[in-house]
């Protein structure tokens, strides 16, 4: 699945500073929170095939999962796939349409309703990307990518801390030694350390 695309981001960041800053403005950031990567508005325009990072699509995959479902047009893992092709080069939009596509085919699968939502929110549709989530959770109540992915959009899509920390906290208790639940204790020191007014980067930053 690809969620981890979100997972992942908030590893490096400074939880502190971003919720501190949401704490004093109660303002919505207008895009995702950025990866410690990814680039700035000056960065030079995205090339012909690429997302918006510049991300290249690989047209072969496509090609390839394309074919399968012009034969096969039930098969939802191909869907799937050709979803995370998308979502791997930043076309969230279309990703939206394979993992829409797929989850007709396949409802009950969690990581497709997951990645769904991840790309709802990539696409400034924090409403839907919670709805989708609590869809994904019907599926799978204790699914803690979709819980850790909640709370990032409670926390940054919609300035929501204390439903923030509890999604985060559900993550701890639930793999308390996974990268999810270390990235969840990342996003609950950051609530505390902006709450108490503590120094932020010390418990929130790593890499």
């Amino acid at each position: 699945m690809k969620a981890e695309s979100i997972v992942y981001t908030i590893a490096g960041m400074c939880f502190g500073i971003i919720l501190g800053w949401i704490i004093a403005t109660q303002q919505p950031p207008r895009t995702a929170p950025p990866a410690p990567e990814s680039t700035t508005a000056s960065a030079p325009p995205a090339q012909a095939g690429a997302g918006q990072q510049g991300k290249v699509l690989d047209q072969a995959k496509v090609q390839q999962l394309t074919t399968i479902l012009n034969s096969d047009p039930k098969n939802s893992e191909a869907a799937v796939q050709l979803g995370n092709t998308y979502f791997d080069a930043e076309r969230y939009a279309e990703a939206i349409k394979w993992y829409e596509q797929a989850l007709s085919l396949d409802p009950k699968n969690a990581d497709a309703s997951t990645d769904l939502g991840v790309s709802y929110y990539y696409t400034n549709r924090s409403d839907e990307a919670l709805k989708q989530f609590q869809n994904s959770l019907r599926i799978d109540p204790k699914h803690t990518k979709t819980l850790l992915n909640q709370g990032i959009v409670l926390a940054f899509g919609k300035q929501d801390l204390n439903g923030a920390a509890a999604s985060w906290q559900k993550v701890v208790e639930l793999a308390p030694n996974s990268p999810e639940a270390q990235a969840a204790q990342r996003g609950l020191d950051g609530i505390a350390a902006s709450r108490t007014g503590k120094s932020s980067g010390d418990p929130a930053t790593n890499q």
